[in-house]
């Protein structure tokens, strides 16, 4: 398909590339948070992979606002998974898979065009959704709580909650994280040979080291989230310079463990990682679009 200002990929292509997106980062070993190689806080692999599959129609639809598709996403995903598996994943690929909808080669300025059109209606479903979805430690907003009727766009609603919250501060950076930090670990991983899960699990280690968790932050408090953030840079310093896998998962299922005992999940950086995977994605299938048409 071809488009004024470079070429666009198709709707089954954005759906494939972000299921792709949750198939990898739920194969990838993510200390705390849910994988193949353990489940977690009353979840499973399962319900993720089946989320992934339920939410794509909807998140990818054209016809639909950012607010709408993050909305009527989780509906559905409650609806037949029955918990919370994937309000923070939607919030940030929502706007990616709109991006990906627009002419042009440059992903991170579609994000920016898409993130500036975001009004109060956009706001309202999105507040329905983060409703639905009750995720833990959400607590209540001096403004722009979601409980109440949006006052203001979901861009506005957002910056009141970015200093606290990774997912929020996404939207008012432009995805700045996403493209700055989530997309040059992954390429330094690819760079240094990694294969297999493991540029997703740096991907997931560079978020979790570099950032307290703000899943963890609001259900533990800041003090824990820093403590988590301190000894994941460890972690994550020990694995990049182990080359044996064996090993390398040894130390990563110990600070499973370890963080799952504590119930302690750092989702924000799960949810990061996927985002990552997915404008990996779109951006090597509008390389390869442009390639394939000229």
């Amino acid at each position: 398909m071809r488009k004024a200002g470079g070429v666009t990929p198709t709707r089954d292509q954005i759906r494939h590339a972000y299921i792709a997106a949750c198939l990898g980062e739920i194969q990838a070993l993510k200390p705390g948070n849910v994988h193949r190689f353990a489940d977690g806080h009353r979840m499973t692999a399962t319900q993720f992979l089946d989320s992934a599959e339920i939410s794509a129609d909807p998140l990818t639809d054209p016809a639909l606002r950012v607010g709408r598709r993050i909305r009527d996403a989780v509906a559905m995903t409650r609806e037949r998974v029955g918990t919370n598996t994937n309000l923070g994943i939607l919030l940030l690929c929502a706007p990616l898979a709109k991006a990906a909808e627009k002419p042009g080669r440059d992903l991170r300025r579609n994000v920016a065009q898409v993130l500036d059109t975001l009004d109060r209606d956009d706001a309202r479903d999105v507040f329905a959704a983060i409703r639905l979805a009750q995720p833990g430690g959400l607590g209540s907003a001096e403004k722009h709580d979601v409980s109440e009727e949006p006052e203001v766009g979901l861009l506005e609603a957002m910056q009141e909650a970015a200093h606290r919250d990774m997912i929020a501060r996404q939207y008012v950076t432009g995805f700045a994280d996403i493209f700055d930090i989530g997309l040059s670990a992954h390429a330094t991983a690819l760079a240094r040979d990694e294969k297999d899960m493991w540029p997703i699990v740096f991907v997931y280690l560079d978020f979790l080291s570099r950032f307290p968790d703000s899943h963890v932050a609001r259900k533990h408090g800041a003090a824990v989230a820093e403590q988590i953030r301190a000894e994941a840079e460890t972690i994550r310093e020990s694995a990049a310079e182990m080359r044996d896998g064996t090993e390398r998962e040894k130390l990563l299922l110990a600070f499973d463990k370890k963080l799952k005992a504590d119930g302690i999940n750092p989702g924000t950086s799960a949810d990061l990682t996927v985002a990552t995977l997915f404008a990996h994605g779109i951006i090597n299938l509008v390389l390869h679009n442009r390639g394939v048409n000229g």
